[in-house]
């Protein structure tokens, strides 16, 4: 033992074992990653096929069916159906039997396979270096935020070609060998999508002068061989719809986010139209190719590229949802010195490249030209705004790290269990909160809208069946206090309308305003009041789905009035199951009361004068008071409510442990001084 503890060897033996541990545990999670995209790639193969046929690969059925347009003897352009350019067409048009043959299986697999090989190449294109763990996860990451994408999706459902430039460029710059092949590739990228030959000058001004040459010749021979081949479609194409536009459908529509698409939307037209669009556009190029100069000299080679596509989403006539995938990529740029502002912009570009634009952002007309041109502004974002960090800048490897409370003792031995969650004092982002705030209440509203259990019909004969075990529960523990609390209220005019003013106006504006004060004052209790709400939330979810549950209003048998929505047509056989609103059976448990709660322990909690910790407590009553007594709530549907808030509450304290202690719980104030805090430490 002597010559071993000497020799060191135990400590090699223990550092080895470590080393073996990290790197189990890399592949395990590597694996892992593989097979939650493979699940994602075989989820779009089964939503592709399961599609009618007449409903599937619309876009390619329009090409080389049977009366498809590559079959056509006139000009491919007739339609406007095509929205190719003419290079395109030639090289389709001798794939079309085997397009045919291969529509369905075939065409699909083909489609993931170059996703696939896109998400590759892009995870070796990382900028260096990068650690052990990144080049592990990075491959998998990649090709699941691909499967995920509104572009890689889109191009499935329609059968579209859109990834084979986006992967020719990929090619070009990251694999090709030799500077004449990489200009070969991007050239060819360009004829079938003529806005990438923006890639052209960032390769001259980058030196690299011969793929440059090479892009633009190859560029010119591809249009040129289709000119000589098909000169009336190249006319038709080039001249006639100015380089695409006004093919594959209205250039206003929403699916067009360029540039052009916007201005339309806008109101502007014509002369004017066009002179601002050429204006504007010739801006963002200038603007994304000296950005992406820049970070091709810093080494960031995939974002420069990243932000010369996306100039080119904004300066081309249409950019419809296939073609967008240039801001997904992105997401490889760095920004925000400290750690809480690094994750808002990769969350943000993958929200919006994941999400429906209706998600992000409320159907509110101040709030429109933003909701209809969400993914044109992060493509703007990127190539001219967004301060991406350089790789010498000493935030890009180490961001400021938030300031964190030890942890608490707790009274349980493995509590918490998860002690990297560490207890932040200093305040999150605002702006990643709202989003993910927004988010998750989309979310929230789209579950509530799914959980009706099959049809309208069979929705709503299995609520009130739910409904009438509770009513049967309530008897029994004789709580039963909804008809004759409700029917008394009713004959009271102004303690009616206080109560339906309480049960409709504040489930929102408290917890907000709560969350509000808390963010501003105390970060630190923020974070901890929020993880609860969360967990509370996404529980309740759980009970909208599997328990079904009609309220008293909408129990014809039993006498109820509603005070809020007033006389209601049972008769009609769709009233109360599924509306454009909410899900009116979404009861049990009453995220109203279940809110309310959260509120007031939050206010008893934290509040210093009593006054306000029995304000608190008189929420969470009156609210109760409110959803019983108008006939939206039973009782048991509070007491749910108050579950589901504490398990919200306990899984907090258990993933993170106990709340720190006031003394810890907030950072030092502006103009405090550390004897100023050791004396205020000692009081306490």
């Amino acid at each position: 033992m002597a010559n071993a503890d000497h020799g060191g060897r135990p400590a090699e033996g223990i550092g080895a074992t470590a080393a073996d541990g990290v790197r189990t545990r890399l592949r395990v999670a590597r694996l892992g990653l593989w097979l939650i995209a493979a699940l994602l790639a075989a989820r779009q193969v089964a939503a592709v096929l399961a599609t009618p046929r007449g409903e599937r690969l619309t876009d390619l059925e329009t090409w080389v069916g049977p009366h498809g347009v590559l079959h056509v003897n006139g000009s491919l352009y007739d339609s406007t159906r095509f929205t190719g350019t003419p290079f395109g067409g030639l090289v389709l048009k001798p794939l079309t039997r085997s397009a045919e043959q291969a529509l369905g299986w075939g065409w699909t697999f083909g489609t993931l396979l170059l996703v696939v090989a896109l998400g590759l190449i892009a995870a070796r294109a990382l900028p260096q270096p990068f650690s052990r763990r990144t080049a592990l996860l990075a491959a998998p990451v990649a090709v699941s935020l691909l499967m995920l994408s509104l572009p890689v999706r889109s191009t499935l459902s329609l059968g579209q070609t859109s990834i084979i430039p986006v992967l020719l460029v990929l090619l070009g710059c990251f694999a090709a060998r030799g500077q004449r092949t990489s200009g070969l590739l991007i050239g060819i990228a360009a004829a079938l999508q003529p806005t990438l030959l923006l890639f052209a000058p960032l390769l001259w001004c980058t030196g690299r002068r011969r793929a440059a040459l090479a892009t633009g010749a190859t560029f010119a021979a591809g249009t040129g061989l289709a000119w000589a081949a098909m000169p009336h479609d190249s006319a038709r194409y080039w001249v006639h719809h100015l380089a695409g536009a006004g093919l594959g459908g209205r250039a206003d529509d929403l699916a067009n986010q360029s540039l052009h698409g916007a201005l339309l939307r806008l109101g502007l037209d014509g002369p004017v139209e066009i002179a601002l669009f050429l204006a504007l556009g010739a801006t963002v190029v200038v603007l994304a190719l000296r950005r992406a100069v820049r970070y091709f000299g810093d080494g960031q080679l995939l974002l420069a590229v990243a932000l010369t596509g996306c100039a080119a989403i904004v300066v081309s006539p249409t950019a419809w949802e296939h073609q967008l995938l240039w801001v997904l990529l992105a997401i490889v740029g760095r920004a925000g010195t400290r750690a809480s502002d690094r994750y808002v912009w990769p969350v943000a570009v993958v929200l919006v490249m994941t999400l429906p634009a209706r998600m992000l952002l409320p159907d509110m007309a101040f709030l429109r030209p933003l909701r209809d041109n969400v993914v044109l502004l992060g493509a703007l974002a990127a190539a001219t705004a967004v301060p991406f960090l350089s790789r010498s800048s000493p935030a890009y490897r180490s961001p400021a790290p938030p300031a964190s409370a030890p942890t608490a003792p707790a009274r349980f031995r493995h509590v918490p269990l998860m002690p990297f969650l560490r207890r932040v004092l200093t305040r999150p982002n605002l702006l990643l909160e709202l989003l993910l705030l927004r988010v998750t209440y989309a979310a929230y509203s789209q579950v509530r809208l799914a959980a009706t259990g099959g049809s309208n019909s069979a929705g709503r004969a299995e609520a009130e069946e739910h409904g009438m075990q509770v009513y049967d529960v309530e008897r029994f523990l004789r709580v039963d206090v909804e008809r004759r609390l409700n029917h008394a209220v009713v004959t009271v005019g102004w303690l009616r309308d206080f109560l339906d003013f309480y049960y409709t106006s504040l489930h929102f504006a408290v917890p907000l305003a709560v969350l509000a004060i808390l963010y501003r004052r105390r970060p630190g209790d923020y974070r901890w009041a929020r993880s609860a709400l969360g967990f509370a939330t996404l529980l309740a979810l759980v009970g909208f789905w599997l328990y079904p549950l009609a309220p008293p209003r909408l129990m014809p048998t039993l006498g109820f009035i509603d005070t809020v929505h007033g006389t209601q047509d049972f008769s009609r056989p769709d009233y109360g199951t599924l509306t454009a609103l909410t899900n009116q059976y979404a009861a049990m448990p009453s995220l109203h009361f279940g809110w309310s709660l959260w509120c007031g322990l939050v206010i008893a909690v934290l509040a210093s004068p009593w006054w306000i910790k029995a304000l608190g407590l008189l929420h969470p009553l009156l609210t109760a008071l409110s959803i019983v007594a108008t006939g939206n709530h039973w009782v048991l549907d509070a007491a749910g409510g108050a579950v589901v808030v504490a398990a919200g509450f306990g899984l907090t304290y258990l993933l993170q442990g106990p709340r720190p202690r006031p003394s810890t719980a907030r950072p030092p104030g502006r103009g405090s001084s550390p004897r100023c805090n050791e004396v205020e430490g000692r009081a306490r």
